[in-house]
């Protein structure tokens, strides 16, 4: 596995070795010894299955302490545009936001570590999108960021106006309004 770097602290690109042949491909998509080895000590606990189609954006999303999630994500099937905005206050990149392509072609992951508000828009005509977690899911934890936020502004790769938000992200809090705890 080569851990790539970012410039915001903990979060990291993933890729991992793939061995293929005429008869296809064969990679180690979790691997905890292989994770550990370029410095990830996580144990996850719920893997997270979504199926989006095209100009989907879901996000940004975020559990407060004490059941705040660090996650892995990676793409099935189909190509996103990974966001994650930090909102660690003591952190130089506070209120920033970083972004990467994430496909079943190019089989990277996002290691996102504790933190960071979560999204991904959907580039391709679908696509599956699985996610593991270090924590479970805590309902009353859980906050989220305005996609469409004019501080951040985000570009999600899909025309504004054929984005596609669920009613839930769509009432999402500006960052300045969002209350967190990291």
């Amino acid at each position: 596995m080569n851990r790539l770097e970012t410039g915001f602290k903990g979060l990291f690109i993933l890729e991992p070795k793939i061995f293929g042949d005429t008869r296809g491909y064969f990679f180690e998509s979790f691997n905890a010894r292989a994770l550990a080895d370029v410095g990830i000590m996580t144990q996850f606990v719920q893997d997270n299955q979504s199926f989006s189609t095209a100009g989907v954006v879901r996000g940004l999303h975020y559990q407060n302490q004490p059941y705040a999630q660090c996650k892995l994500v990676r793409v099935l099937s189909g190509r996103i545009l990974d966001v994650v905005v930090d909102l660690r206050r003591s952190e130089p990149t506070f209120g920033k936001c970083y972004s990467v392509e994430l496909s079943a072609d190019n089989k990277r992951q996002l290691f996102v570590p504790v933190g960071f508000a979560h999204g991904f828009s959907v580039l391709s005509e679908h696509a599956e999108i699985l996610y593991k977690c270090d924590q479970f899911y805590h309902r009353e934890s859980e906050g989220g960021i305005h996609v469409l936020d004019p501080a951040l502004a985000i570009d999600w790769g899909v025309p504004t106006n054929g984005i596609v938000l669920s009613q839930k992200d769509a009432n999402n809090q500006l960052l300045v309004d969002a209350v967190f705890n990291f």
